[in-house]
Protein backbone atom coordinates (compact mmCIF):
# COMPACT_ATOMS: atom_id res chain seq x y z
CA UNK A 1 0.00 0.00 0.00
CA UNK A 2 1.23 3.64 -1.01
CA UNK A 3 -0.20 6.57 1.18
CA UNK A 4 -0.44 10.06 0.90
CA UNK A 5 -1.40 12.53 3.61
CA UNK A 6 -2.78 15.63 2.72
CA UNK A 7 -2.19 18.40 5.71
CA UNK A 8 -4.40 22.17 5.69
CA UNK A 9 -1.92 24.54 7.19
CA UNK A 10 -2.15 26.00 11.13
CA UNK A 11 -4.31 29.24 11.82
CA UNK A 12 -3.46 32.34 10.70
CA UNK A 13 -4.37 35.91 12.35
CA UNK A 14 -6.45 36.01 9.04
CA UNK A 15 -8.33 33.03 9.76
CA UNK A 16 -9.26 33.81 13.13
CA UNK A 17 -10.51 36.82 11.80
CA UNK A 18 -12.17 35.93 8.77
CA UNK A 19 -10.13 37.49 6.42
CA UNK A 20 -9.65 35.84 3.05
CA UNK A 21 -5.83 35.31 2.03
CA UNK A 22 -5.60 33.58 -1.33
CA UNK A 23 -1.68 34.20 -2.49
CA UNK A 24 -1.17 36.44 0.99
CA UNK A 25 1.52 35.05 2.44
CA UNK A 26 0.42 35.15 5.92
CA UNK A 27 2.70 33.44 8.64
CA UNK A 28 1.07 31.36 11.31
CA UNK A 29 -0.02 33.24 14.63
CA UNK A 30 0.61 31.53 18.20
CA UNK A 31 -2.54 29.07 18.40
CA UNK A 32 -0.71 27.62 14.42
CA UNK A 33 2.31 27.35 15.50
CA UNK A 34 1.34 25.30 18.44
CA UNK A 35 -1.31 23.29 15.83
CA UNK A 36 1.79 22.91 13.92
CA UNK A 37 3.68 21.38 16.66
CA UNK A 38 1.05 19.15 17.80
CA UNK A 39 0.22 17.23 15.04
CA UNK A 40 4.27 17.16 13.88
CA UNK A 41 4.85 13.94 16.24
CA UNK A 42 1.13 12.16 14.98
CA UNK A 43 2.09 12.50 11.10
CA UNK A 44 5.78 11.79 11.51
CA UNK A 45 4.52 8.24 13.41
CA UNK A 46 3.62 7.21 10.00
CA UNK A 47 7.34 7.09 9.32
CA UNK A 48 7.34 9.35 6.09
CA UNK A 49 9.22 9.22 3.45
CA UNK A 50 8.86 13.28 1.98
CA UNK A 51 7.21 16.40 3.01
CA UNK A 52 6.16 18.60 -0.14
CA UNK A 53 5.00 22.16 0.52
CA UNK A 54 3.19 24.88 -1.18
CA UNK A 55 5.56 27.65 -0.61
CA UNK A 56 3.48 29.88 1.44
CA UNK A 57 4.47 30.96 5.20
CA UNK A 58 1.42 29.50 6.26
CA UNK A 59 1.83 26.33 4.68
CA UNK A 60 5.83 25.95 4.75
CA UNK A 61 5.73 26.75 8.28
CA UNK A 62 3.37 23.95 9.27
CA UNK A 63 5.82 21.33 7.15
CA UNK A 64 8.60 22.63 8.56
CA UNK A 65 7.34 21.29 11.98
CA UNK A 66 6.16 18.27 10.39
CA UNK A 67 9.31 17.31 8.79
CA UNK A 68 11.76 17.87 11.63
CA UNK A 69 10.03 16.03 13.69
CA UNK A 70 10.42 13.21 10.55
CA UNK A 71 14.02 14.31 9.83
CA UNK A 72 13.42 15.61 6.33
CA UNK A 73 13.47 18.76 4.85
CA UNK A 74 10.39 20.03 3.15
CA UNK A 75 10.56 20.82 -0.46
CA UNK A 76 7.91 24.02 -1.38
CA UNK A 77 6.30 23.73 -4.25
CA UNK A 78 4.62 27.08 -5.88
CA UNK A 79 1.93 24.48 -7.26
CA UNK A 80 0.42 23.58 -3.98
CA UNK A 81 -0.40 27.14 -3.44
CA UNK A 82 -4.23 28.27 -2.29
CA UNK A 83 -6.40 29.47 -4.72
CA UNK A 84 -5.41 33.18 -5.99
CA UNK A 85 -8.82 34.80 -4.68
CA UNK A 86 -7.88 38.72 -6.71
CA UNK A 87 -5.99 41.67 -5.13
CA UNK A 88 -9.71 43.31 -4.42
CA UNK A 89 -11.03 39.91 -2.10
CA UNK A 90 -7.50 39.60 -0.53
CA UNK A 91 -7.45 40.68 3.31
CA UNK A 92 -11.22 41.30 3.42
CA UNK A 93 -13.70 39.67 5.24
CA UNK A 94 -16.75 38.46 2.95
CA UNK A 95 -18.91 41.75 4.85
CA UNK A 96 -16.16 44.23 4.04
CA UNK A 97 -15.94 42.75 -0.23
CA UNK A 98 -19.61 42.95 -0.57
CA UNK A 99 -19.45 46.58 0.49
CA UNK A 100 -16.51 47.63 -1.07
CA UNK A 101 -16.74 45.60 -4.64
CA UNK A 102 -20.56 44.67 -4.75
CA UNK A 103 -20.67 44.02 -8.20
CA UNK A 104 -17.72 41.30 -7.84
CA UNK A 105 -18.99 39.74 -4.69
CA UNK A 106 -22.78 39.10 -6.59
CA UNK A 107 -20.33 37.61 -9.25
CA UNK A 108 -18.57 35.64 -6.77
CA UNK A 109 -22.13 34.21 -5.59
CA UNK A 110 -23.32 33.30 -9.27
CA UNK A 111 -20.51 31.54 -9.85
CA UNK A 112 -19.29 34.18 -12.57
CA UNK A 113 -15.58 33.60 -11.68
CA UNK A 114 -14.29 34.89 -14.98
CA UNK A 115 -15.63 38.15 -14.66
CA UNK A 116 -13.31 38.91 -10.96
CA UNK A 117 -10.44 40.20 -11.49
CA UNK A 118 -7.30 37.64 -10.71
CA UNK A 119 -9.47 35.18 -9.93
CA UNK A 120 -8.71 31.70 -10.41
CA UNK A 121 -11.02 29.06 -11.28
CA UNK A 122 -11.34 25.64 -10.25
CA UNK A 123 -9.64 24.26 -13.87
CA UNK A 124 -6.69 26.83 -13.09
CA UNK A 125 -5.89 25.26 -9.80
CA UNK A 126 -6.37 21.98 -11.64
CA UNK A 127 -3.97 22.58 -13.88
CA UNK A 128 -1.10 23.39 -11.82
CA UNK A 129 -2.25 21.11 -8.16
CA UNK A 130 -2.95 17.76 -9.84
CA UNK A 131 0.26 17.13 -12.10
CA UNK A 132 2.18 17.63 -8.95
CA UNK A 133 -0.35 15.55 -6.91
CA UNK A 134 0.11 12.74 -9.10
CA UNK A 135 4.00 13.35 -9.55
CA UNK A 136 4.13 13.10 -5.76
CA UNK A 137 2.01 9.77 -5.74
CA UNK A 138 3.84 8.24 -8.52
CA UNK A 139 7.02 8.59 -6.90
CA UNK A 140 6.21 6.45 -3.64
CA UNK A 141 7.12 2.76 -3.00
CA UNK A 142 5.30 0.43 -1.66
CA UNK A 143 4.58 0.91 1.95
CA UNK A 144 6.15 4.57 1.55
CA UNK A 145 3.68 7.65 2.87
CA UNK A 146 4.36 11.24 1.37
CA UNK A 147 2.64 14.24 3.07
CA UNK A 148 1.59 17.36 1.24
CA UNK A 149 0.75 20.40 3.03
CA UNK A 150 -1.26 23.34 1.73
CA UNK A 151 -4.67 24.80 1.86
CA UNK A 152 -8.53 24.34 2.49
CA UNK A 153 -9.87 25.73 -0.75
CA UNK A 154 -7.40 23.89 -3.14
CA UNK A 155 -7.57 20.48 -1.20
CA UNK A 156 -11.44 20.51 -1.16
CA UNK A 157 -10.81 20.93 -5.72
CA UNK A 158 -7.60 18.23 -6.09
CA UNK A 159 -9.13 15.65 -4.17
CA UNK A 160 -11.82 14.50 -5.91
CA UNK A 161 -9.84 15.73 -9.16
CA UNK A 162 -7.58 13.25 -8.29
CA UNK A 163 -9.69 10.50 -7.26
CA UNK A 164 -11.29 10.56 -10.91
CA UNK A 165 -14.58 11.88 -9.11
CA UNK A 166 -17.12 13.17 -11.60
CA UNK A 167 -18.59 16.63 -11.08
CA UNK A 168 -17.94 18.73 -8.09
CA UNK A 169 -18.33 16.80 -4.74
CA UNK A 170 -15.75 18.77 -3.33
CA UNK A 171 -18.77 21.16 -2.37
CA UNK A 172 -20.16 18.06 0.02
CA UNK A 173 -17.10 17.67 2.21
CA UNK A 174 -17.27 19.89 5.25
CA UNK A 175 -14.33 22.69 5.59
CA UNK A 176 -10.99 20.72 6.59
CA UNK A 177 -9.78 22.27 9.85
CA UNK A 178 -6.75 24.17 10.63
CA UNK A 179 -3.62 21.36 11.07
CA UNK A 180 -6.88 18.61 9.96
CA UNK A 181 -5.56 16.13 7.19
CA UNK A 182 -7.10 14.16 4.55
CA UNK A 183 -5.84 10.21 3.89
CA UNK A 184 -5.24 8.60 0.44
CA UNK A 185 -4.26 5.06 0.20
CA UNK A 186 -3.50 3.26 -2.75
CA UNK A 187 -4.58 -0.50 -2.46
CA UNK A 188 -6.17 -3.32 -4.16
CA UNK A 189 -9.97 -4.02 -3.05
CA UNK A 190 -11.78 -6.96 -3.11
CA UNK A 191 -14.91 -4.22 -4.08
CA UNK A 192 -12.94 -4.10 -7.26
CA UNK A 193 -11.81 -7.64 -7.83
CA UNK A 194 -8.50 -6.46 -6.47
CA UNK A 195 -7.59 -4.06 -8.43
CA UNK A 196 -5.21 -1.24 -6.94
CA UNK A 197 -6.73 2.32 -6.99
CA UNK A 198 -6.61 5.41 -4.93
CA UNK A 199 -9.20 5.97 -2.73
CA UNK A 200 -10.36 8.56 0.16
CA UNK A 201 -9.85 6.79 3.54
CA UNK A 202 -10.12 9.83 5.85
CA UNK A 203 -11.16 13.09 5.44
CA UNK A 204 -10.49 15.71 8.08
CA UNK A 205 -8.63 14.09 11.01
CA UNK A 206 -7.07 15.61 13.78
CA UNK A 207 -5.29 15.14 16.95
CA UNK A 208 -7.90 16.79 18.99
Amino acid sequence: MRRLVLLRHGRTEWNDTGRAQGHADVPLDEVGLAQAKEVAPVLAALRLVAVWSSDLRRASQTAAAVAAESGLEPVLDARLREFDIGANRTGLTAEAYAAAHPEEHAALLAGDIDAIPGRETHDDVLARFLPALRSYADGLGEGETGLVVSHGAALRVVVPAFLGWEGDPGESFGVLANCGWVVLEHSASTWTGGVERWRLTAWNRAVT
